[in-house]
């Protein structure tokens, strides 16, 4: 369209910061997001927090933010405790 960059952004309502700024693909993205997959199958009652840490103690260098960003890509859900629900031991 023959509008300047400017003039988009201020309509929009958006900063042009955000148009300029090109997502950074890491090298093992594949892997840590199969793994975190893996994982969440395996211990269905953890949630991305709990995935984070088992993913560290394994040696992966990951943060919350990044394990979090690939929980809600992969559309990935810890389930709710059903209440009311006696559980013997």
């Amino acid at each position: 369209m023959p509008v300047s960059e400017r003039r988009a952004c201020r309509v929009l309502g958006q900063a042009r910061s955000t148009q300029r700024r090109h997502p950074v693909i890491r090298s093992d993205e594949n892997r840590i997001t199969k793994r975190i997959i893996e994982l969440a199958c395996c211990f269905g009652r953890y949630g991305y927090a709990l995935i984070t840490a088992l993913l560290k103690r394994e040696g992966w260098r990951v943060n919350r933010k990044r394990v979090y960003r690939i929980w809600r890509e992969q559309g990935l859900k810890a389930p709710t405790k059903e209440k009311g629900t006696i559980v013997a031991h």
